[in-house]
């Protein structure tokens, strides 16, 4: 145990001595912040660091933040020992990811295109030039590898003292062996806020909290009631026995078709492995005495992996094994980070899930977390990270040992474009769910929610017959439904969209406040708005119907719904207002295209003329014996609406709507059609094509900006700082590709006359257009004006093959809004 004093108050509290503890301390320093305490329960780098492979690798994502945080880690490592005179262990003896099959071929080759975008200096090199590289290695089947030379290895534990040392150095104290037993808090509980940590050797008064518990990051969390959805499952790496020519300089080399990575140790090969299936750990709860500690191997259920990863590298087949080492490692349901401010507690930040990548990234993680913490701004896109996309059933036991053996299993999967995880499903269905299964709906999973992508017809399995980067069996299938809805009407169930019931004297006032366009207009009007920041960059991007003045209905994507909740009640402070989660009360069903007003006018008595019910109005009515709350309004850029009717008579409107279809066209339609209508129409998606980084301008949605409302709104002053959309030098543009075969899905390259201007944040089919459409932030050293666009030469790279496109700042489709108003 330590011998050093705890503090009775701390500014901030870091809890966990790991990689990721250490760096947010260390950078918390270097921003001028050392009244810090980093408590750990046993030693430093005791609990996933010590065993960590020390991969240190740029090349492998298609998130400009995770390659971010990547190149920041690895420059940082390489500099720390000058700093600290503690050396890292950083070696760049290059990179070699090797793809075996054409679709990883594919997949790296989109990823090396968008990784030389972000300064990832990657290589494509032949099969002849992995055997030079890497001689041990067996190449007679691999089709090419992707050569990053300034990657290579670092000691995690070195690394972790050096970090610790730095942070030290500048003030902040360290303590070990100080168990957290909980953190206290204050305020009422939805509004909860961090007042210190109890800890086996007293009590830390404090303003901030940030877990960075690791592996026990979820149990810390739970005894606040903190959702922290991470699982720790076993994980194997194999070392051998020294091999004749095998050196240090030897490059890491990576095969997810044979389940390893290599790289030398000791004189030896060091085979790095990761299963189909894994084996989930300590499901109920994890030791807080588990320190240095190994698992028993299980030779039997390994032995198959094993084998199949010796092959790569025969000479380890030959050469005897020093170590079969098992240890635990944490993973969260989607592989992503959980990273951020806590939604049920202000102040209480969290760091963890680093799904096996927490040395590669922890330089860059630590830096992200200083800022959040410090200034209340991550600086970086986190919405894929954000610990407030998590929901509180995926921190069930049962749920964590389900899923967690399919989530470590993905990581060397081939990663293709929207594949849905399999395991832990059917938690949220909706109250048609059975109806649309019948009519052939091929279920993807939103949130939780099973919704349907596709619908397959009469005669056809719901199945993906092979998941592959071009058409596949459904998309036949997609098109059909796009054009449902293009030219007659389509019937969507969106269910999972996040629904909030607002009311109070004070509702108008207050959610006008947050909006940045007037949202207090007219009783029975829908407003599209973002919520902003005091920075002006947007936090949330949805619509808000004005029901009376005292009643508002506020409706945003699923990924959004606690980030919401959570930005609504951090706002209310003593305004007389409640707001209520609505999700779970009402059904959402849309009912969308040229002919949804004739349809829904043969099965209510409303009038549903253009005169009555104008764009953007909203009213309820009377649907065969149920009522719903009708709104004229589209995501797909038709004329349609969107009902929302009380669970419990959800499946009877259906009924309705379907048994009066057929005359107009009626034909289900799923989230592909969804995604290929709405980008046809260039609109935004918060989370994907919009995100925490951007202001309304730069997007294109000054429109939904109003600068002269009386009371202002948050982030207003930011925003009018800023130059009009014509004199920026960033704008979100449409970009079509002119060849009808490629696909778009996310991270392409965009080109503007041979120079790399920006890339696909993204995208879809556009069936109506002709092509593959998406939305790119395009950044330019002159001001995007339409002159600017229409004057270059346009393409964007595609697994490595330039395609020609047209780039547009105003939709493609329906510009004018004319089919919208119809």
């Amino acid at each position: 145990m330590s011998t050093t004093m705890l503090p009775s108050r701390a500014r901030i509290v870091i809890v966990g001595g790991g990689i990721i503890g250490a760096s947010v301390a260390y950078h918390l320093a270097h921003m001028g912040e050392t009244d810090v305490v980093l408590l750990e329960q046993g030693q430093l780098t005791s609990g996933t660091t010590w065993h960590a492979a020390g991969l240190i690798v740029t090349f492998g994502s298609l998130s400009e933040t995770s390659t971010e945080l990547r190149k920041y880690t690895r420059s940082l490592y390489a500099k720390l020992e000058a700093e600290t005179g503690l050396a890292t262990g950083f070696s760049p003896v290059g990179f070699i990811e090797v793809a075996a099959d054409a679709d990883r071929l594919e997949e790296y080759r989109r990823v090396a295109a968008f990784n030389r975008y972000c300064g990832v200096d990657v290589e494509e090199i032949s099969p002849t030039e992995i055997a030079s590289l890497f001689p041990l290695a067996c190449t007679d089947d691999l089709l090419a590898g992707f050569y990053v030379a300034g990657d290579g290895r670092a000691n995690p534990v070195d690394v972790t003292m050096s970090l610790v040392k730095g942070a030290r150095q500048l003030g902040v104290t360290i303590v070990e062996g100080v168990t957290v037993l909980d953190v206290t808090t204050t305020g009422p509980p939805t509004r909860r806020a961090v007042a210190g940590v109890r800890t086996d050797r007293g009590d830390i008064e404090c303003d901030v909290v940030v877990n960075c518990a690791g592996m026990w990051a979820r149990q810390l969390a739970q005894r606040n009631d903190v959702t922290v959805a991470l699982q720790a499952a076993e994980h194997y790496y194999l070392i051998t026995d020294a091999i004749e020519g095998l050196t240090r300089d030897t490059p890491v080399l990576e095969d997810p078709s044979s389940f390893g990575y290599y790289r030398e140790e000791g004189g030896g090969l060091m085979i790095g492995l990761f299963e189909t299936e894994c084996a989930p750990w300590q499901v109920n709860a994890i030791p807080d005495s588990f320190s240095f500690a190994e698992l028993p191997p299980d030779w039997d259920r390994m032995g198959p992996y094993v084998e199949a990863a010796m092959r790569r590298v025969p000479a380890s087949q030959r050469a005897g094994v020093r170590k079969f080492f098992c240890g635990p490692e944490s993973f969260t349901p989607d592989l992503q980070p959980v990273v951020g401010e806590a939604p049920e507690i202000k102040n209480y930040f969290v760091c963890a899930g680093l799904n096996s990548i927490g040395i590669l990234t922890g330089g860059g993680l630590g830096r992200v977390m200083a800022h959040w913490v410090l200034n209340g701004n991550p600086e970086v896109d986190i919405t894929g990270f954000n610990i407030d996309r998590l929901q509180r059933y995926q921190s069930n036991a049962q749920y964590r040992a389900t899923r967690t053996v399919e989530s470590l299993g993905m990581v060397y999967q081939c990663h293709y474009p929207g594949k849905s995880m399999q395991t832990a499903r059917n938690v949220k269905r909706s109250p048609i769910h059975e109806q649309l299964a019948g009519h052939g709906a091929y279920f993807k999973e939103v949130s939780g929610w099973e919704s349907p992508d596709w619908y397959a017809p009469v005669g056809h399995s719901a199945a993906i017959s092979e998941l592959s980067w071009g058409r596949q069996n459904w998309f036949p299938y997609w098109q059909a439904e796009h054009h449902a809805a293009r030219n007659a009407v389509v019937i969507m169930d969106m269910s999972f969209m996040a629904k909030f019931d607002v009311v109070g004297p004070d509702a108008g006032k207050f959610l006008n406040q947050l909006s940045a366009n007037n949202v207090a207009g007219p009783t029975n009007t829908i407003t599209y708005t973002q919520w902003l920041n005091k920075h002006g960059r947007i936090e949330a991007d949805l619509t808000v119907t004005k029901l009376d003045e005292e009643h508002f209905f506020v409706v945003a994507s699923d990924t959004a719904s606690r980030h919401v909740l959570t930005w609504m009640q951090r706002h209310i402070g003593s305004q007389r207002v409640h707001v209520h989660d609505s999700t779970s009360g009402y059904a959402q069903l849309n009912v969308q295209g040229p002919n949804s007003r004739a349809l829904l006018a043969s099965v209510t008595d409303t009038d549903m003329s253009n005169v009555a019910f104008p764009y953007r109005h909203a009213q309820d009515i009377a649907i065969g014996f149920a009522r719903a709350l009708c709104i004229r309004i589209t995501y797909l850029g038709e004329l349609g609406y969107e009902l929302y009717i009380p669970c419990e008579q959800a499946a009877h409107v259906y009924e309705w709507i379907i048994a009066a279809g057929t005359p107009h066209g009626l034909r289900h339609a799923g989230l592909k059609a969804l995604s290929s209508l709405r980008m046809e129409k260039a609109y935004r998606d918060y989370g994907h094509d919009i995100d925490n980084t951007d202001n309304p301008i730069d997007c294109g949605l000054g429109f939904a900006v109003d600068l002269n409302k009386p009371d202002g709104f948050i982030g207003r002053d930011a925003v009018a700082a800023r130059p009009p959309a014509t004199e920026s030098t960033q704008r979100l543009l449409q970009i079509l590709v002119t060849h009808p075969e490629p696909q778009l899905f996310h991270a392409e390259v965009v080109y503007r006359d041979g120079q790399a201007v920006g890339y696909i944040r993204s995208a879809s089919y556009g069936h109506t257009l002709g092509g593959a459409v998406g939305l790119a932030m395009i950044s330019g050293d002159v001001p995007i004006t339409g002159q600017w666009i229409d004057e270059g030469d346009w393409t964007v790279d595609i697994a490595g093959t330039r395609y020609s496109a047209r780039a547009s700042s105003r939709p493609l489709y329906d510009p004018a809004m004319q089919r919208i108003k119809a």
